[in-house]
C-alpha cells in the first residue's frame, strides 16, 4: 500500500522526464505526480496523457497534473531531468553539455531550495556527476538528500551483459560500474560474481563458448548509451527505470545499496568531487557511503576518474 502524501515532482518534460513519469505511474507507490516544465503547455500535455492511463484496470489511481515550483514545498522526491540532451551525431561526450546544463540545474536548485529542504532530490541531467556536485554544494541544501543517477544504469548494463553471456537472471549478477558516468567509468571486476561465484570461476562453473573479455565488455557497456542514441535518437527507458529504482528505495525507506553519484568526503582518499560509489539509499536520501574493498588498480582508476571530473569542473571556474 502506498503511503499517503507520497508526492513526486518531475522537473523537465522531455523524453527522459516523460519516461520517468510513465514508469513512476506503474509503481503503485505514489499518491501524486506533478510535472514542472519551462514550457507549461508541454507539462500539461504530458500530465493529461499520462493521467488517462489511470482509468484502466490494475493501474493505480495516482493524481497526475502539471504544476509549478511551489509544488516542491511538500514533495517527498524531486527529480531533475531538465536541460538539453545529446543528439545523434553530436560529440560522444556528455561533458559537451556541461556549461549549459550546469546553468539549468542552478536555476532549478535555486527554485527548489527556496521552497524545501526536506525532499530527496535525484539529479538525472548530464553530465550528471558535475551537475550533482553543483546541486549538492552551492545551494545550502542538505547534501545527503541529493544524489545523481551516476553509474546505476551503467551497472545495470554490465549485469545484463554478463547475465546474457551465462544464461542467468540478471538479478543474480552482482558487481558495479564505478566512478564517472562517462569516459573514465570502470568496472570493479574484483566484486563481480553470480550467486557468489567470482568472476574468475564463471566460465568454468556456468560454461562459456569463449574466454571472458573484460575490456570488450566494459567498452560495450560504456558505449551502449551512444549506440542507443544513434539507433533511436534518444535514450529514455533505462535511465527512467534507474530513477524509479531510486524513488522506490526512498519511498519505502529500503536501505538499498545503489551506485549513485555523491560528493565524497575522504572515501578512497577522494574529497570534494562527486562520482559513484555504492551508497545506502533510504527515506532520507543517502544515509551511508560504502567504501567497498577494491583492488589497488581499481582504487587508482577511481582516483583518476575523480581527477578528470575535478578538471571538468575547474574549467567552469567552480571550486
Amino acid at each position: 500500500m502506498r503511503a499517503a502524501g507520497s508526492k513526486l515532482v518531475i522537473v523537465g518534460a522531455g523524453m527522459v522526464g516523460s519516461a520517468i513519469l510513465n514508469n513512476a505511474l506503474t509503481m503503485g507507490l505514489l499518491s501524486e505526480i506533478v510535472v514542472v516544465n519551462r514550457n507549461a503547455e508541454k507539462a500539461l500535455g504530458e500530465a493529461m496523457d499520462a493521467s488517462h492511463t489511470t482509468s484502466f484496470a490494475y493501474s493505480p489511481n495516482v493524481k497526475v497534473r502539471a504544476g509549478s515550483w511551489d509544488d516542491c514545498a511538500d514533495a517527498q522526491v524531486v527529480v531533475i531531468a531538465a536541460g538539453p540532451s545529446l543528439k545523434p551525431g553530436a560529440a560522444s561526450d556528455r561533458n559537451a553539455l556541461l556549461r549549459e546544463n550546469v546553468a539549468v540545474v542552478g536555476e532549478v536548485m535555486t527554485e527548489v531550495a527556496s521552497r524545501t529542504r526536506d525532499a530527496v532530490v535525484i539529479v538525472v541531467t548530464n553530465p550528471v556527476d558535475v551537475v550533482t556536485y553543483v546541486a549538492q554544494n552551492l545551494f545550502g541544501y542538505p547534501a545527503d538528500r541529493i544524489m545523481g543517477t551516476g553509474t546505476l544504469l551503467d551497472t545495470a548494463r554490465l549485469r545484463r551483459s554478463i547475465a546474457l553471456r551465462y544464461g542467468v537472471d540478471t538479478k543474480n549478477v552482482h558487481g558495479y560500474i564505478l566512478g564517472e558516468h562517462g569516459a573514465t567509468a570502470f568496472a570493479a571486476w574484483s566484486l563481480v560474481n553470480i550467486a557468489g561465484v567470482p568472476l574468475d570461476d564463471l566460465d568454468r562453473v556456468f560454461g562459456a563458448e569463449k574466454p571472458f573479455d573484460r575490456e570488450a565488455l566494459l567498452d560495450e557497456v560504456k558505449k551502449a548509451g551512444f549506440e542507443i542514441l544513434r539507433l533511436k535518437g534518444f535514450t529514455s527507458s533505462g535511465v527512467s527505470m534507474s530513477v524509479c529504482r531510486i524513488i522506490k528505495a526512498v519511498i519505502l525507506d529500503e536501505q538499498s545499496i545503489l551506485p549513485v553519484s555523491t560528493t565524497l568526503a575522504g572515501e578512497y582518499g577522494i574529497s570534494d568531487v562527486a562520482l559513484s560509489i555504492p551508497c545506502v539509499v533510504a527515506g532520507e536520501g543517502i544515509v551511508r557511503r560504502i567504501e567497498v574493498p577494491l583492488a589497488a588498480e581499481e582504487t587508482a582508476l577511481l582516483r583518476a576518474s575523480a581527477e578528470s571530473l575535478r578538471s571538468a569542473r575547474a574549467g567552469l571556474g567552480i571550486a
